[in-house]
């Protein structure tokens, strides 16, 4: 497999067999974690890390992962970087490649992390845009991989806001490994006819069928997983919290959707999750619409199904298996010791 020098921008870019290998990478990543093993294997290296968006699990995933490879990591938000304010995304790209040897990038238009890529000469890593979320698909496919020790012929049933972000990469993964994914929402918030369109061959091609409805009790007896996401994206307008309640309400994931689920079936979130009144959002919004309970119960989210935080976790094993692979140069000698993962 030759990742040395590739972006990872999309999960389309890659082949079924490459993804299975990040994933593999990323198990191997985490086995050294757990039992203390050292893998500084660039402690000369550096990356730069882009935040248009906040972040939580992303930013601390790629600071962790860069420490522990040995790297350098400089953190920039909005405030930090001249990027589309008094310097173009081209000239941005062109400066930072100079300095670091890998650039991740979260924030809002896709073409802004493919023009960084376009325009840089190192690898550029996508940590979220408006289009999708690829580091958080490869990290919930690890999770579910370790759950079920397999992925093909598996289904997963997207539940909710079935055109974001998320969606659109969980819909590219699944189609890739040959996992059966049902997006079931409102049709006013349907996945676009263009992911659609891209992802039905493949899944075709991999024994594996896309399903987008409207009607949750197609869900009966169906899902292996079931997942969702917050109501309104980080971006969007506080105003549409009404309309969103209103429309997503029916799709809120509780103790009876998970009684249609298979009986082994499993609960995943990307989180930030708003399950209870314990955020200033949360509040706000039942203070406004009278509602405790947002994408989910918490009686879902804090049962033994869920496996969040094993998510969350594994965002770090799969986002340091992204860098290693696309920095490791196996022509050369990578680190002091010369020796390969």
């Amino acid at each position: 497999m030759d990742f040395y020098g590739r972006d990872f921008l999309r999960i389309l870019d890659f082949s079924e067999e490459e993804l299975r290998y990040m994933l593999e990478v990323s198990r191997q990543f985490k086995e050294f974690k757990h039992t203390g093993k050292s893998h500084k294997y660039f402690p000369n290296k550096n990356i730069a890390i882009l935040f248009e968006k906040t972040s939580t699990r992303t930013r601390c995933s790629f600071e962790v992962a860069g420490y522990d490879l040995g790297m350098g990591v400089t953190f920039l938000d909005p405030t930090g970087s001249q990027m589309g304010h008094k310097e173009s995304i081209a000239d941005t790209a062109r400066v930072l490649s100079r300095l670091y040897d890998g650039i991740e990038y979260r924030g809002f238009d896709q073409r802004i992390v493919d023009d960084l890529a376009k325009y840089s000469d190192v690898p550029v890593w996508n940590g979220l845009t408006d289009e999708c979320h690829p580091t958080q698909a490869l990290g919930d496919f690890m999770t579910i991989l370790e759950h079920f020790g397999r992925l093909k012929g598996l289904t997963l049933a997207f539940v909710g806001d079935t055109r974001n972000n998320v969606a659109n990469s969980l819909m590219a993964m699944s189609a890739k490994m040959g996992v059966n994914f049902i997006a079931c929402g409102p049709n006013h918030l349907r996945p676009s006819d263009d992911i659609i369109s891209k992802c039905q061959p493949i899944a075709a091609k991999n024994g594996a069928t896309i399903t987008v409805t409207s009607d949750v009790a197609s869900l009966n007896g169906r899902a292996d997983i079931i997942y969702t996401d917050v109501w309104l994206s980080l971006g969007e307008p506080q105003e549409k919290w009404g309309e969103r309640i209103e429309l997503l309400k029916p799709y809120q994931v509780d103790a009876k959707m998970m009684s249609m689920a298979k009986e082994s079936a499993i609960f995943l979130h990307c989180l930030p999750s708003f399950h209870d009144l314990n955020t200033s959002i949360a509040r706000d919004v039942h203070e406004k619409f009278g509602i405790s309970e947002m994408e989910v119960t918490d009686e879902v989210f804090n049962s033994e199904r869920s496996l969040v935080f094993e998510q969350a976790e594994n965002r770090m094993h799969t986002i340091k298996a992204v860098i290693f692979l696309t920095l490791w140069n196996p022509a050369i000698k990578n680190d002091e010791s010369g020796k390969g993962i």
